[in-house]
């Protein structure tokens, strides 16, 4: 299979990643922070080093980031934990489930309220769209900073400034931006919350809760830290306070080979492959007259994603014929009800093209050559 759907999870890892991953099995055994031998000491050392690469790379403090299971894990963990009682949330027309449900749980529980701000191709009606709807009880707004639909790549500099300005906590979903475009705290982001496994190239059950300290986050679960093991009380200090129980002591191990690798190369010339590979593969699709690709001439700025759609069938029917010649994409919502009805591909979705720093023009061609063969049969 040459793998196309690597805004799901990247594939396939670097060898820095998979050997990093057999390292830790073999070395580091032992439960980091949790005992005083040699085997936990050097296994704490192995995760913090981990932890202190995340930080460089995002500019935050080490004891600032969280380890997390994935980005979802995250998202609740910062929506949730930064939420207060009757407190305004905003979010953007293009969000993922993982931002939409944590926040829609909450107003059904009637702990907040929240508001949907329309993305539009002009950034600076994008930002406006959000200050319209900023009342005195808006505490938070939550928003990706790419879709992992269209790609649009949202104003996110400019909406860190806005919440800025209003004392708002602005928490960013990091999960198709991270890795492939340049993204720092220093960009105006209270809470940074990405996944591992994507453009990261760590491996699957790994994700990272990043926060600047300014906005206090609430325990959504309590347990063993390894540290005031006689209070009853949750640590109030980072990263204990986030982090109950064992960490992923692999998988951040590996994280941070995945991290390396990203530094090593640089997002600029990672973005600028990918980038290339897309308009190759769009350019072909414009050219077909059963193919439809949503993109809008008018947005400038776009992560390495794109969705499209073989005119006559539905976006899984042709994910799936796809699969049967060899190549893996992903048809249908992508877990994005609210960008999908906002570029109208509701219900069926689109078939989402996402290359990695590993594909080749070579693959490029391969799948425009299959997609070509199914419209033409259909």
């Amino acid at each position: 299979m040459i793998n196309f759907d690597n805004s799901a999870t990247s594939f396939p890892k670097p060898a820095a990643v998979k050997k990093a991953v057999i390292t830790a099995l073999n070395r580091y055994g032992g439960n980091p922070g949790r005992s005083g031998h040699k085997l936990s000491i050097e296994t704490a050392e192995a995760v913090y080093s981990a932890r202190s690469a995340a930080a460089d790379f995002f500019g935050a403090e080490p004891d600032n980031v969280i380890f997390t299971q994935n980005c979802t894990h995250a998202l609740n963990m910062a929506i949730k934990g930064t939420a207060t009682e009757g407190c305004h949330i905003i979010i953007s027309s293009l969000e993922h489930n993982s931002v939409l449900r944590p926040v829609y749980a909450l107003s059904k529980q009637r702990k907040c309220t929240y508001s949907i701000a329309e993305v539009s191709h002009d950034d600076s009606v994008t930002v406006e769209n959000f200050r319209k709807l900023i009342t005195p009880d808006t505490k938070i707004i939550a928003c990706t900073l790419g879709s992992n639909v269209t790609g649009q790549i949202l104003p996110y500099n400019r909406i860190a400034e806005l919440c800025s300005n209003y004392g708002i906590c602005f928490i960013a979903d990091g999960a198709q931006a991270c890795g492939v475009i340049p993204v720092k705290l220093s960009d105006g982001i209270n809470i940074l919350c990405t996944a591992g496994h994507k453009a990261l190239y760590g491996p699957s059950g790994t994700g990272l809760l990043i926060t600047d300290g300014k906005f206090p986050i609430n325990p959504i679960m309590e347990g063993g830290t390894g540290s005031l093991s006689l209070e009853a009380e949750q640590p109030d200090f980072l990263p204990d306070g986030l982090e109950s129980g064992t960490v992923n002591t692999s998988g951040a191990i590996a994280l941070e080979a995945g991290i390396r690798f990203v530094q090593k190369l640089g997002t600029d010339r990672i973005y600028n492959h990918e980038n290339a590979l897309c308009k190759k593969f769009i350019s072909a699709m414009k050219r077909s007259e059963n193919v439809t690709v949503y993109r809008d001439d008018r947005i400038k700025n776009y992560l390495p994603v794109v969705s499209f759609n073989i005119n006559g069938i539905t976006a899984n029917e042709a994910a799936a014929m796809l699969s049967d010649i060899g190549f893996a994409l992903r048809g249908g919502l992508h877990c994005s009800g609210l960008a999908h009805t906002s570029i109208g591909t509701v219900p069926d979705g689109t078939v989402r093209f996402s290359p990695s720093v590993f594909n080749t023009e070579k693959e490029v061609d391969s799948l425009i050559w299959a997609i070509k063969k199914i419209s033409h049969k259909m």
